[in-house]
């Protein structure tokens, strides 16, 4: 495959580079925009993808990794989305084990570093579909890097739209697609090199392409759509196919398509290698999900759940329209689009109609100009740039299947390789327009990389933590209810509960059935002894999900505080009833029936919470507790002992055990407890002053007063440690007064 330099490559208003110094100056350029957030934090979705996701722990099974989803619930669940990326997921396992644990910066540094290699890679990428990458007769690479697919790849490099999917961890699943799609089409294209002849292609070299492919979709489903990109190249390059006269002959059928000769090129037969195996990789992938589709709700994307479906197309096309605006000026950045920050076109009178009608406009100019241009050059190349534009993005069209977004960032990653290819060859037209011009032309270039850069470098610094990430969104989408949720829910964390509050009620007020909003605010209610609109709002977030657990478990806990009994034990059942497996549940239950002495029910409940959890600890230590206040010492001391097998750094369990052994009148054993507890946690005043009180019993008195001493410097009111101690000094003074009389 030999292809010439397109003859107004040399307009590029750039100065022309080797590959090394392309490459170097390309990868710089990407590292320089993100690399300030290096070290950030876990932000946003990275608590669901990474912290809480077992399968990243190397004592985990490593074939969970196969059978659950890319947040580690199983794809058999109905609550599971189906995004099946187990090698996304195992390169997080990797950066678990070489970084000994959930340390952000390794995480991070991963990301930059793949975003750095995609890039320089593009300018190869580029420079194919440009038709300016020369091969010579035997497939050798020669050293000449166009200056377009250079400029294409500067663009690529440093626009802003990429911060998602490079600052957020979770990215990395776009990341790595974009990498194995770029290497599958780059095996496509090395198909044909060392031929000279179209007819003649390496079946071998697509076969690696398809499995590359593959690979590419165990990263992100979005991978299969570089079969779409080759297609569309082998179309347009290898075979030189001028789809407006392609497209004339079979619609008004001037002339016959000549069957034959495309047989004789090989093109068919390569298009059905291509066609048969997505086809497979397709269906393999629709009997991994369960041959179902994720389940959505209208808050995700409520474009789809528009009953009118003329509106519903009209909404959908809206969201292109606001996917290519973020293309063109990539300033209204924001992590989540959900929840009203884009409100739905109901009406025909809707102003905002004209943004789709704006965007066809141009999109049909654009394709007017790919397909009925005279120079080959310039057709293909914007061709290819529409191509590599539109297929990377339709699995986030809602044609095919409905998506769980209304918009999002990181799924442009790819796509915005096309608009910076068409990009570049806008400006190229431009300098040939207006060739006296070209300095100015060279300025406004080199503002446009400069103001792409800087925006990158203050948008990866939002993404640094999630105080800034969601405080950066109020401006951008203040309409937003999940935005100003996930506000209040980092300044709880924080524990600014009068400024979460504020948040939440927002976010209720904006999406009124934002049950997850009404929780959170019932939760705070209820810890700062509000007790009767936690319950309102409770109440409220259940009868709008009844299958709510962990609201049902609050409103439990809500009504137990009331006093509400009967309710509380109800609404705790209800949520055991929606989350069969729900420890911390039964340990409220259990605190329930013991606030009514039933005693044995507690105690069951308990039990159940330690079955469910065996590291709960709460649950463990009011079991001893229990046992120890009815008298059952001997049951008491068991259980303690067997809690402390499962956590025997425990000290809370140690203290509880440890004053069930003193009345046993197990005093060296009691002892032990108690010193081993003190170590774990030197200031509690309580461990010292029942140390004392065992001592005292034990008759050793000076250690009694040491610790009874030590017990009333940390906590000079505590219960009961005065009195004993003035007994224990009464004692001592009768003692010293027998000794001396």
């Amino acid at each position: 495959m030999v292809q010439s330099e397109p003859h107004w490559d040399h307009q590029i208003p750039i100065p022309k580079l080797g590959p090394v110094q392309s490459r170097i100056l390309v990868g710089l350029a990407a590292l320089v925009c993100f690399m300030n957030s290096y070290d950030g934090d876990f932000v946003f979705d990275d608590s669901e993808a990474i912290i809480n996701n077992k399968d990243l722990n190397p004592a985990t099974p490593l074939g969970n990794i196969w059978r659950n989803d890319f947040w580690g619930s199983n794809l058999s669940s109905n609550s599971s989305h189906k995004s099946y990326r187990p090698l996304t997921v195992l390169t997080f396992r990797l950066n678990y084990l070489f970084a000994g644990g959930l340390h952000p910066v390794g995480f991070h540094v991963v990301n930059i570093g793949l975003h750095c290699i995609i890039s320089m890679l593009m300018i190869e990428v580029f420079a194919i579909l440009i038709g300016g990458l020369e091969y010579d007769g035997h497939g050798d690479r020669l050293n000449h890097v166009p200056k377009a697919s250079l400029l294409a790849a500067l663009f690529f490099a440093v626009h802003p739209v990429h911060t998602e999917s490079v600052a957020g961890i979770v990215g990395r699943a776009d990341l790595l697609c974009a990498l194995c799609f770029q290497l599958s089409f780059l095996m496509y294209c090395k198909a044909f090199q060392g031929f000279k002849k179209t007819e003649k292609f390496s079946v071998l070299w697509i076969g690696v392409s398809l499995i590359l492919c593959a690979v590419a979709m165990l990263c992100k489903e979005q991978g299969i759509t570089v079969l779409g990109v080759n297609a569309a190249f082998d179309i347009v390059m290898i075979c030189n196919l001028n789809i407006y006269e392609l497209s004339q002959r079979l619609l008004f059928k001037r002339k016959s398509v000549d069957i034959v000769e495309l047989i004789r090129t090989g093109l068919i037969t390569r298009l059905a290698l291509l066609f048969f195996g997505g086809s497979f990789l397709l269906y393999a992938r629709w009997r991994i999900m369960g041959s179902g589709p994720p389940a959505f709700t209208e808050v995700d994307n409520p474009a789809s759940f528009a009953d009118n479906v003329f509106l519903r197309i009209v909404n959908y096309n809206y969201y292109y329209a606001l996917n290519a605006w973020l293309l063109l000026c990539p300033w209204w950045l924001c992590f989540d689009w959900s929840m009203g920050c884009v409100p739905l076109i109901k009406s025909a009178s809707d102003w905002r109609i004209i943004w789709p009608l704006l965007l066809w406009s141009c999109l049909f100019g654009l394709i007017n100009q790919a397909l009925r241009s005279a120079d080959s050059h310039k057709r293909r190349a914007l061709t290819l740039g529409m191509v590599l534009l539109v297929i990377p993005f339709l699995p986030a069209s809602n044609l095919f299947f409905r998506v769980g977004f209304v918009i999002a960032e990181r799924v442009l990653y790819l796509s915005t390789a096309g608009y910076c290819l068409t990009l570049a060859f806008a400006i190229n037209y431009i300098c040939t327009l207006w060739n006296s011009h070209k300095r100015w032309v060279r300025v406004a270039v080199l503002s446009l990389l400069c103001v792409n850069i800087a925006r990158s470098m203050w948008r990866s610094q939002q993404w640094r933590s999630e105080q800034s990430l969601f405080t950066s969104a109020l401006a951008v989408c203040p309409l937003n209810a999940k935005v100003h949720y996930n506000v209040g829910k980092n300044l709880a964390d924080r524990g600014n509960q009068n400024a979460a509050i504020k948040y939440y009620r927002e976010a209720v007020r904006l999406h009124p059935k934002y049950v997850h909003a009404m929780n959170n605010l019932g939760n705070i209610l209820k810890e700062r002894n509000e007790l009767q609109e936690a319950e309102e709002l409770l109440s409220s977030a259940v009868y709008i999900q009844p299958d709510f657990a962990a609201a049902w478990m609050n409103l439990g806990i809500v009504q137990n505080s009331l006093k509400k009994f009967d309710k509380a034990e109800q609404s705790y059942w209800n949520a055991i009833k929606f989350r069969k497996k729900y420890p911390d549940c039964y340990y409220n239950l259990g605190r329930l029936y013991a606030d009514q002495n039933r005693h044995v029910d507690a105690l069951n409940a308990w039990r159940n919470a330690t079955m469910l959890k065996p590291d709960h600890s709460l649950a463990w230590n009011n079991m001893v507790i229990l046992l120890d206040n009815t008298g059952n010492l001997a049951q008491a001391e068991m259980v303690g002992k067997e809690a402390l097998k499962i956590l025997p750094g425990d000290h809370t369990i140690m203290f509880s055990l440890a004053n069930v052994l003193g009345k046993q009148q197990k005093y060296k054993e009691s002892e032990s407890f108690f010193l081993k507890a003190l170590e774990i946690n030197p200031n509690a005043a309580s461990c010292h002053g029942n140390l004392a009180v065992l001592y005292h019993r034990w008759g050793k008195l000076h250690l009694a007063k040491k610790h009874y001493e030590l017990s009333l410097k940390l906590d000079p009111n505590a219960p009961g440690t005065k009195e004993n101690y003035n007994m224990l000094k009464r004692k001592l003074e009768q003692q010293r007064q027998r000794t001396t009389g």
